[in-house]
């Protein structure tokens, strides 16, 4: 299960520190915590845990910037579920412990399979497209388990071999004072087999780069940021792992009339002055289907109203949520140009308003009186 526990105060480092420094204080926090240096303490080792997650989340761009906008909950949504053990941790960071005398780097390496790299594919949509939902496919490039040497990186019909320097223990000791430190074998990376006869296809990698399609399904409400998750649409796993998986990240283009705000959509709908002192219908564009529709101005409405139509915002993606709604902001245009005809109308009408002024005046005047 993942540490709840904030990561960046785990590895005692601030929320804007960078990627020198969060690598240096884990590196001291594994070197302290490492289960060779501190055997059979309990303590310890959930230490040691704790500060491989720390790391493995803030040393990653793209995680690092979900857990810091959403935290644990945001992590949890694209699949990141930590470390099952201490041999997924040295599997990971093998590296860190040899720049440090190799404390446990090469004993994970061995034989254990791992699985592949995750992708991430950014996939832009206009807001009619988020609205309805769309299947697309989409290429990318990612690397695939050689379907010559199925993976093993040698030519078929050959064998690994035991690799010379290590004996096929995947680990050089050496002794330093008091205690043994075992380094990870730099002629096999830990393996402890090398590739003699390597794969003509592969060159001896196991893995071929290729390029993929791959139909994404997208469902109608999606918002910026919403990712997808394509299981075992990954890179190919080492030593027989699992693929990783394919992660959709969505954006969604800004609309040149709709604003959103989660299931709503907000406008401006312009109308002269006649329209609002009169009331009247108008037609507005909306996103079921591309057609339009009506909206009724009410008489007498006011610049910067707003109109509430229910039904007609975004598709939720929540379940049982329906449709959103839209509001309309109303901006009332005055005429610069007034023909003879039109001003006399307007002075016409500029005069009947303050006779009725006026007229309200007196009477209220004359309701004080009374008094």
């Amino acid at each position: 299960m993942p540490i709840n526990r904030d990561y960046y105060e785990i590895l005692g480092v601030s929320r804007d520190a960078d990627e020198d420094t969060v690598k240096k204080s884990y590196r001291k926090l594994a070197l302290k915590y490492h289960p060779d240096r501190n055997p059979g303490d309990k303590e310890a080792e959930e230490r040691f845990k704790e500060a491989a997650e720390a790391y493995e989340v803030l040393r990653d761009r793209e995680k690092r910037r979900i857990y810091d906008l959403y935290g644990h909950d945001g992590l949890r949504g694209t699949g990141f579920t930590g470390f099952g053990g201490f041999e997924d941790i040295f599997s990971a960071f093998g590296d860190i412990f040899g720049d440090f005398f190799g404390f446990g780097a090469g004993r994970s390496r061995k034989t254990r399979s791992r699985k592949g790299n995750d992708l991430r594919y950014n996939l832009e949509l206009t807001l009619e497209e988020a609205y309805k939902g769309k299947e697309e496919e989409i290429v990318f490039d990612k690397w695939e388990s050689c379907d010559v040497c199925e993976g093993t990186g040698v030519t078929p019909g050959s064998e690994l071999e035991t690799c010379p320097h290590c004996h096929g223990e995947g680990e050089i000791a050496r002794s330093h004072g008091f205690f043994q430190i075992r380094t990870t074998c730099s002629t096999c990376n830990g393996i402890g087999q090398v590739i003699v006869d390597p794969c003509s296809k592969c060159k001896g990698k196991g893995k071929v780069k290729v390029e993929k399609k791959v139909l994404v399904k997208v469902p109608p409400g999606v918002d910026n940021g919403i990712q997808l998750r394509i299981k075992g649409e990954g890179e190919a796993g080492e030593n027989g792992g699992p693929p990783g998986d394919l992660f959709v990240v969505v954006y969604v283009k800004d609309h040149e009339f709709f604003v959103r705000d989660g299931d709503d959509l907000k406008c401006q709908v312009t109308i002269s002055f006649l329209q609002a002192a009169l009331g009247a219908e108008i037609s507005i564009p909306v996103l079921n289907n591309n057609r339009k529709a009506s909206i009724t101005i009410p008489e007498g409405a006011q610049p910067g109203e707003i109109i509430k139509v229910k039904g007609w915002g975004m598709t939720s993606l929540r379940r049982g949520r329906g449709v959103g709604d839209l509001f309309a902001q109303v901006v009332v245009k005055i005429p610069t140009k007034l023909s003879t005809r039109q001003r006399e109308l307007l002075v016409e009408f500029s005069e009947l308003e303050e006779k009725k002024v006026r007229g309200k005046n007196k009477k209220f005047w004359g309701k004080i009186k009374g008094i």
